[in-house]
């Protein structure tokens, strides 16, 4: 089991030490989205949701919750983040309304931002599901994946496609 850094001795989980690590400046982007109906849509884009304004809302959730990655991710770091950017745009298909959801993550540190870009992500969509599901239920949350990640030994990844 020693080859595997996430395990110990004894072959159980461990949280991987990074403190031998150099401190550089990492970055991430993740992507999620969320498809909903027409009604949601208009109540979106309108600000008529009952509930307020929901991509103000899943903004802020989504900044709190990357801050947080690492108390719900079991083997997560707690990093000192240096910035988080979440942006939406829309993307409209015949009947179809997908939010797209970008989340940006920065830090300087030994350790990289991947989880708390792809929480951050995940965090939006299920905001938004949340705020809308009294007008529809059917939403369906969509891929989440990380677009591309800078900094540390592994170097930097930029994905092809999804």
């Amino acid at each position: 089991m020693t080859d595997f850094t996430h395990f110990n001795q004894e072959g159980r989980a461990k949280m991987v030490d990074v403190s031998d690590k150099p401190e550089t400046v990492r970055t991430a982007i993740a992507h999620s989205s969320i498809t909903v109906n027409k009604e949601i849509y208009e109540k979106i884009t309108s600000n008529k949701m009952k509930k307020g304004d929901v991509l103000a809302v899943a903004q802020v959730a989504g900044v709190m919750a990357c801050k947080k990655t690492w108390e719900i991710i079991p083997m997560c770091h707690p990093i000192p983040l240096t910035g988080v950017d979440i942006s939406f745009s829309w993307k409209i298909d015949q009947e179809e309304y997908i939010l797209l959801i970008t989340a940006s993550v920065k830090t300087k540190g030994n350790t990289g931002v991947e989880m708390e870009a792809l929480t951050a992500a995940s965090v939006c969509s299920l905001t938004v599901y949340d705020m809308c599901k009294a007008v529809d239920k059917g939403m369906i949350i969509g891929k989440t994946y990380l677009v591309e990640k800078t900094g540390g030994k592994n170097g930097d990844y930029k994905r092809d496609t999804i």
